[in-house]
């Protein structure tokens, strides 16, 4: 039907026409923009992170390696990041904290010819981060960590180095989607220790830790809940004495570390806290080294010793140590049991 303008005058016939033919494209509009708004909505859904998925949308961009600063307790605390190149941003991934050992800094954790943690990460597809410990010095050099008894400044400042290490990981999460049910700590020496002290004092965060020439250091430990706890010790460990103490000669300053404890007295403790049963099974004997195992703990955790014959103070498995050191031992390697042990957990 056509309405010109005499017959618009003319009859109310074609007004009330005109009208529905306005009201019904209206309508039409109107649904057309409902659906588009709801189309809108479902696709920032999609694109909304999960409880485990990284806040940024341009964390596929972050394999590699970077360096980041945090600011805690009001001190400026540093960490690298390394992200394997299979890190997929749709796929959780577990996170590892290696903590360098006392004197020593992130950056000579992080270098591969060292530690071999990069190539292991690679290797085994988890994130790992390198925490530095505190040092006066604008580099980070010589740094340490407040495991409680030991050692160093961070000790006698009473650093907060627990608060830290957990703005690491909160850090991290920001940026990354990380498994929060597969994060773990490891360390050599006082990163051992502090190790140690974050299955004690941050055992909500860290499902397992491995220490590696650090017994415990910690002047109480009460933890919330249980973890797994792996720790590994050379029998001629001449810096932390296998059977307790500071190795003669081993530190400059010995008022800047402690008497330390035995790796056997270390062991009683976590079995006792991890109400495990009292004797192990052996689950390795090569040449050189051997590790027994706690088992039946409380919520299925375990409790691990690794002893080498040789080796001293240092990483089993590592290719090279500092000037002067005994060379580590290649009975196992440190990498492969720590991740063997990780891996293996129930989740």
């Amino acid at each position: 039907m056509s309405c010109t303008v005499w017959t618009l005058m003319k009859s109310w016939q074609c007004v009330r026409w005109i009208m529905i033919m306005v009201s019904a494209t209206a309508l039409i509009h109107v649904a057309e923009a409902d659906t588009l708004r709801e189309r809108i909505r479902e696709k920032l859904a999609e694109r909304r992170p999960t409880a485990d998925a990284p806040a940024s949308t341009q964390a596929q961009d972050l394999a590699g390696d970077q360096e980041r600063t945090l600011r805690v307790g009001g001190e400026r605390r540093t960490y690298r990041l390394h992200v394997p190149r299979g890190y997929q941003p749709h796929h959780a991934a577990p996170l590892v904290l290696a903590l360098h050992g006392g004197g020593g800094s992130a950056s000579y954790m992080a270098d591969d010819a060292n530690y071999g943690l990069i190539s292991k990460s690679e290797q085994s597809g988890f994130v790992v981060a390198f925490p530095n410990g505190y040092s006066k010095l604008p580099g980070g050099k010589f740094a340490t960590w407040n495991a409680g008894g030991c050692c160093g400044d961070a000790r006698d400042r009473q650093i907060d180095d627990v608060a830290f290490l957990k703005a690491v990981v909160a850090d991290i999460k920001s940026q990354l989607a990380i498994d929060a049910r597969r994060v773990y700590a490891i360390g050599m020496s006082n990163g051992g220790m502090m190790s140690h002290r974050l299955a004690c004092d941050a055992p909500e965060v860290f499902r397992a830790i491995a220490s590696v020439a650090g017994t415990e250091a910690t002047v109480s430990c009460q933890p919330r809940q249980s973890v797994s706890v792996l720790h590994i010790h050379a029998l001629d460990d001449d810096h932390v004495l296998f059977n307790g103490g500071a190795g003669p000669d081993a530190f400059r300053d010995e008022s800047k570390v402690m008497e330390f404890v035995s790796v056997p007295e270390t062991i009683v403790r976590w079995v006792k806290r991890e109400q495990c049963a009292a004797t192990p099974a052996r689950i390795l004997q090569v040449a050189g080294a051997y590790c027994d195992r706690y088992s039946a703990c409380a919520d299925g955790n375990t409790v691990q010793l690794c002893v080498t014959e040789t080796g001293g103070h240092s990483w089993p498995g590592a290719q090279s140590t500092r000037r002067g050191k005994q060379a580590p031992s290649q009975a196992i390697s440190a990498n492969e049991v720590i991740w063997y042990f990780f891996n293996g957990l129930r989740r």
